[in-house]
This record gives structure tokens, C-alpha cells and sequence, in this order.
């Protein structure tokens, strides 16, 4: 059942990256409805579902999933933007995939099956507490930290909010110091809490140590550039509070996985 779905998503990241050449991508953008890449794209998709699946039968679902694939090209050349090109990139990836999926539901009905089984309740727990050490854990780590902050003397990055969700100096009284880059530090906390729930989950405790000792390595010049203890105080209260709070929810999932 499974294997129809594989071979749909193999087809399509084979024909939108790796056979897809730069110069298409800039044929369609500029000539939109009218460009010939377009064309050539989509019949390159048909013909990579044909020859994946090896099945003559699917030529109808091929096409129509060729149609919506057009459909969803054209809206985004239409609608983006240089801004929202990157926004646009994903919605547009977003709603191939769930086309795909579509399609897959109307040719093997018993897939619905599959798909309600896979939101049981062990996998809608993964998916809370994912979410929960996103920006909800980064919005907490600010509210414990925030009477922490340093003076004005010691100037934190206004695009990063906290510790945990942050990024050091932008400038150290009057000292020239790289600038961060936008929200680097609230993904830095993100994806490190992302790590550390997902080693506990799967039982190597030792990685969180590694993944540490690799973000201190780079941390280090920061704070030795600082040379301001409370800057560094700062942002070992953030690390450990961020830390810990993702330790603490891969800990619970754990305790609640044996309950049920």
C-alpha cells in the first residue's frame, strides 16, 4: 500500500531538483504560462510517475497529478515575490505534497486507514512536545531569564530575544564585533532543544553532551571577545535553562510513554 505513496514522492524530488536545471526555473519565472519549461517540466513528472511505478494503468492519475502540479507552479511564479520567494518555496513544496497524497487516498482507499492510524495518541505526544519546545519553550525561557538581561552597556541583538532563543553581542561598548544574523539565535535554541529531545527519545543521552561541548567550542570566542561577566553569566542562566527544559520534556514523554 505504502509503496504506490514511495514511488509518487520519489518521482516528484527527482523531477523538481535533481533533473529540474537552474535555467528552467528562470525560463518559467520569466515567462510564466508561456515558458516551454514549464510544459517540459510537467511532462517530465508524468513521465517519471510511468516509469517509477512501471504501471500503464496509471496514466489518468498521472495526468491529473501533472494538471494540479501545473496549477500549483503557476500560482506561485504568479503570486511570489522577491520577499516572499522563500515562503512561497515552501507553500508551494506543501501543497505537492499533500496533492500527492490526495491522489494516493483516491487510488488505494485503504490508505485513509493508514493515515487516521497514524495519528494515535504515542505519535500526537511526539508531536506535543515538538511544538511545545519551539517557540512555546522559547517564549518561557524568556519570561525566567528577562531579570537577568544585562545593562544597556552590553548590547544584545534585538533580533534575538533570549538565551536559549539567542545570540551574543552585536556591539561591546563601542567595540566592533560582528553583527548576528536575523533570529539566528532564537533557531540556534530551537534546533538545540530539538536535538536534545530527540536523543533523549531515542536513548543516547551521551549525544547531548557532544552537542554541547561543539556549541560551547564556537560560543567561547564570543564570550571571550565580551570580556563582561554579566553577558556570560547571561548566557550560561539561558543555556542551562533551555537545556533543561528540553531534558525535562523528552524526561516526561518517557514517563508518560509507560503509562499508556
Amino acid at each position: 500500500m505504502i509503496t504506490l505513496l514511495l514511488q509518487l514522492l520519489l518521482a516528484h524530488l527527482v523531477g523538481d531538483f535533481l533533473l529540474q536545471p537552474n535555467k528552467w526555473v528562470a525560463n518559467k519565472e520569466r515567462y510564466k504560462i508561456k515558458s516551454p519549461a514549464l510544459y517540459g517540466h510537467i511532462a517530465l513528472h508524468i513521465a517519471l510517475i510511468l516509469l517509477i511505478t512501471w504501471d500503464g494503468q496509471l496514466l489518468v492519475p498521472a495526468l491529473i497529478l501533472g494538471a494540479i502540479h501545473a496549477g500549483i507552479d503557476l500560482m506561485k511564479l504568479y503570486f511570489q515575490t522577491k520577499k516572499s520567494g522563500r515562503a512561497w518555496f515552501f507553500i508551494d513544496q506543501s501543497l505537492h505534497f499533500i496533492s500527492i497524497i490526495i491522489l494516493w487516498c483516491w487510488l488505494q482507499p485503504e490508505a485513509r486507514e493508514w493515515i487516521y492510524g497514524f495519528f494515535n495518541s504515542t505519535n500526537l505526544l511526539y508531536l506535543l512536545a515538538y511544538l511545545f519546545i519551539t517557540v512555546p519553550a522559547a517564549i518561557i525561557i524568556k519570561m525566567i531569564i528577562s531579570r537577568w538581561q544585562p545593562d544597556v552597556d552590553i548590547k544584545l541583538s534585538r533580533r534575538s530575544e533570549t538565551p536559549g532563543s539567542y545570540h551574543p553581542l552585536d556591539a561591546t561598548k563601542g567595540a566592533k564585533t560582528p553583527q548576528s544574523l536575523q533570529d539566528a539565535g532564537k533557531y540556534i535554541g530551537i534546533l538545540e532543544r530539538t536535538f536534545i529531545l530527540t536523543f533523549i527519545l531515542v536513548g543516547h543521552w551521551e549525544a547531548i553532551g557532544f552537542l554541547l561541548a561543539a556549541k560551547s567550542i564556537f560560543r567561547f570566542s564570543d564570550l571571550k571577545q565580551s570580556k563582561d561577566r554579566k553577558l556570560t553569566e547571561y548566557i550560561i542562566i539561558g543555556t542551562f535553562v533551555s537545556v533543561g527544559l528540553a531534558m525535562a520534556t523528552g524526561l516526561l514523554v518517557q514517563h508518560v510513554l509507560k503509562l499508556m
